[in-house]
């Protein structure tokens, strides 16, 4: 909700809503979405908000309009066969005490401390990851499947001939090392272009350690860009740049990189290994030689490959399958409803 579905330009988990509910649609599902009214579905839209909350100048305590649209699901939780949340952690006390079955995506780290005792306290509750990895830190819960992102095949169409740049597009923040990034493409004698929203959080970190390294040659910073944009700059990459270091639990970018046919050179943290075949889709590296290696050899790497890749594992039409194999087993039969409850 503090984004709408899809967001208008950087916000990974309301595009993964957006994706899955209308591939639920289109396969015949009855869905439900509760999200900012400004959110745009094929499903029947609930509003919780009137616009999402980032963009919404009015609202100073987001917390209220998140609790209310918990509130929100719970009276209407009898209309369903099965909810389900997109919404962290906010809404487990009162999912567990509603008689209709949920089902939580969780989306973001687990490796938080603070987490533990939570994530113990719901050891009942059926849980969804977006990667195996995802999971390591955390013993004991009630894992109902991992489920990867999916895109829709037609959204970022396959590129066969890129440009003379690679790219960073995501975020910038101390995780995701777009320092890292730029001292590959330069080392590599490579043009690096740099797509990446600032948060508030980490306007100190650009301002102290990103903007001095924009000033040199070989670089350019693009700033946010919104998904018209993003298919045209991924697909014209030699390569995109993934340097980050943290345990990323999915990596949306990634798989947006390979449907357009460009792989991704990355680090070997958190879910790298389940989304790139070394030599195939990309290079899993541990360090900036290894990457700057792996960028000289890039033009080895057949782009057709990393599209069927795409293709065969990371498509929106499998992603719903998936969860509604998930949403079938929770419920008990086939056929069910969904509401997708989402707020991020």
């Amino acid at each position: 909700m503090f984004e709408s579905v899809p967001p208008v330009t950087y916000g990974g988990t309301e595009r993964v809503v957006a994706y899955l509910t209308d591939t639920l649609v289109e396969s015949g599902h009855d869905v439900t979405l509760i999200a900012s009214g400004d959110s745009r579905t094929s499903a029947r839209l609930i509003a919780a908000t009137p616009r999402s909350l980032r963009l919404d100048d009015a609202c100073q305590d987001p917390m209220a309009h998140h609790i209310r649209e918990v509130e929100l699901v719970a009276q209407l939780a009898d209309r369903f066969d099965i909810i389900h949340f997109h919404t962290g952690f906010l809404h487990l006390p009162v999912a567990r005490r509603l008689n209709t079955p949920s089902v939580t995506t969780l989306h973001g780290r687990l490796d938080i401390p603070d987490l533990f005792p939570l994530m113990d306290t719901f050891r009942d509750t059926p849980l969804v990851s977006i990667s195996d990895a995802q999971r390591h830190p955390v013993a004991g819960v009630t894992w109902a499947g991992t489920v990867y992102h999916g895109l829709p095949p037609g959204l970022l169409p396959y590129q066969p001939t890129p440009g003379s740049y690679v790219v960073f597009l995501g975020r910038i923040s101390p995780e995701k090392r777009p320092d890292r990034a730029i001292e590959i493409a330069r080392r590599a004698g490579v043009e690096l272009l740099i797509a990446a929203k600032v948060d508030a959080v980490d306007r100190d970190y650009f301002a102290s350690t990103i903007a001095p390294l924009l000033t040199g040659p070989g670089v350019r910073f693009l700033g946010e860009i919104g998904e018209s944009e993003k298919a045209t700059l991924l697909g014209g990459a030699q390569a995109l740049l993934f340097p980050i270091d943290w345990p990323e639990p999915f990596g949306m970018v990634v798989i947006e990189a390979l449907a357009c046919g460009t792989p991704v050179i990355a680090w070997n943290h958190g879910s790298v290994p389940e989304l790139i075949d070394p030599g195939v889709t990309g290079w899993i590296v541990d360090s900036v030689d290894e990457a700057v290696t792996a960028l000289r050899q890039i033009g080895g790497i057949d782009r057709r490959a990393c599209r069927s890749v795409f293709e065969a594992r990371f498509t929106a039409e499998r992603m719903a399958r998936d969860y509604v194999a998930i949403y079938q087993t929770l419920v008990g039969r086939p056929g069910a409803a969904c509401v997708e409850a989402l707020s991020a």
